[in-house]
């Protein structure tokens, strides 16, 4: 009887999981998640669950019994340790050898740690996993902790933003000039830097880390000569995939594991989703890795038809979320073809209700193609700006910044 293997316990794995089932497949299947939990989605981790709005049923896909309902063999707990592409094997950290006749890769991404001094003390801390969220509630909940965050990305600004909900003083480091900048541009940027400082944060920007100190526990960063007083530090410098399992087997890598529109690896019938896979996209005809939530959720579908030989392509429209304090925020798009994109806003940036597309236009009052939108506290227009986008049409940015004009009509 066929045997489909998936390790790794995250949504890209879980997903691929439940899909294969849905598709009719009805073989062996084994899930090997790395972690004590069922596989789960990681972005309540630093909004809702950590803020106490959500419970466990906003994080984990299904529970354990799910699984045995539908006949899924779920290992968790267990590390897979090394992949042997001829023999069509993946060896188990407890020693069990399990053959494949397909693998899926969805082992995600890990956290960058900053190479500081004292950068292992106690209270210097990560946010990757359950387990990570649910320490930093702990200690979070309470209110009155001086909590510093490394690092002006997602992560910082999302936990930054609970951690003030809860009456922590926060102060967040950032190496550039604009927190967000490198993701959505310096005047986008602007406006979540403007959120938190209204907030209360101490956001510093343009700072060099020196060191974290403390005797025998972090009590401070040192930022440019400056002692920044800490009970806890959170470094939030982004995640690098991990690709361990597929380098010790010889697989492509570059950026994560290489795979093609189908999340075909180079070797036969292994195949990657998720964090960890760097995929070909058929409409920018370039590889694109993705670490967000929406990718996951269609990779792991992706990868599922792919595994039973049916007709697949993960072509989605990247798309993002975020909530910080009163802000509510979705992204669509290609970050590749942002950088040097024109910015059109449709809306009030001030009162931070909005839409801000990105259009390839080789200067500002040029017609050009939406290739990134991004709606702030306006609700029910991602399926058009993603319409937008898929459409290549080229507008006039006076039309597209008039409000007045509803989306629909700027289609073809």
């Amino acid at each position: 009887m066929t045997h489909m293997l998936i390790i790794g316990g995250g949504l890209a794995g879980g997903t691929a999981a439940e899909a294969l089932r849905d598709e009719g497949f009805d073989g062996d299947l084994t899930v090997v998640a790395a972690e004590a939990h069922p596989p789960y989605q990681r972005p309540p981790l630093s909004k809702g669950y950590l803020a106490g709005d959500e419970g466990l049923d906003a994080v984990i896909l299904h529970p354990a019994e799910w699984y045995a309902d539908r006949g899924i063999r779920l290992v968790t707990g267990v590390s897979a340790t090394s992949l042997d592409p001829g023999a069509h094997t993946v060896e188990l950290e407890d020693g069990e050898r399990l053959a494949y006749d397909a693998v899926l890769l969805a082992t995600g991404a890990t956290p960058r740690m900053l190479r500081l001094d004292g950068h292992d003390l106690p209270g210097v801390v990560t946010l990757r996993r359950l387990d990570d969220s649910d320490a930093l509630a702990a200690q979070l909940r309470e209110g009155g902790t001086k909590l510093v965050v490394i690092g002006g990305g997602w992560i910082g600004m999302e936990v930054a933003a609970t951690a003030r909900g809860f009456g922590n003083a926060v102060t967040i480091l950032e190496r550039d000039p604009v927190p967000l900048a490198a993701a959505l541009g310096a005047e986008m940027g602007e406006v979540f830097r403007r959120l938190h400082v209204e907030h209360g944060v101490d956001l510093r920007t343009s700072v060099g880390i020196d060191r974290i100190v403390g005797d025998g526990r972090a009590q401070g960063v040192v930022v440019d000569g400056e002692t920044v007083p800490a009970d806890l530090v959170l470094v939030g410098v982004g995640a690098a995939p991990d690709t361990a399992l597929a380098e010790a087997a010889g697989l492509r890598l570059n950026n994560g594991i290489l795979v093609d529109s189908a999340l075909r690896t180079s070797a036969p019938d292994v195949y990657a989703a998720g964090d960890v896979a760097n995929a070909f996209h058929p409409v920018l005809q370039r590889h694109l890795r993705s670490e967000h939530w929406a990718n996951a959720l269609s990779a792991g579908k992706v990868a599922a038809r792919s595994m039973l030989g049916l007709p697949a392509s993960l072509d989605d429209i990247p798309y993002f979320y975020t909530d910080q304090y009163d802000l509510g925020m979705e992204l669509s798009g290609y970050a590749p073809l942002m950088t040097d994109a024109a910015l059109v806003v449709r809306g009030d940036l001030e009162a931070r209700e909005f839409i801000a597309f990105w259009t390839d236009a080789i200067s500002s009052g040029e017609e050009g193609r939406v290739v990134a939108g991004m709606n702030v506290n306006v609700w029910d227009v991602n399926e058009q700006v993603q319409e937008l986008i898929r459409s290549g049409v080229r507008i006039d940015p006076a039309r597209l910044k008039d409000p007045e004009v509803p989306l629909e009509d700027l289609l073809p």
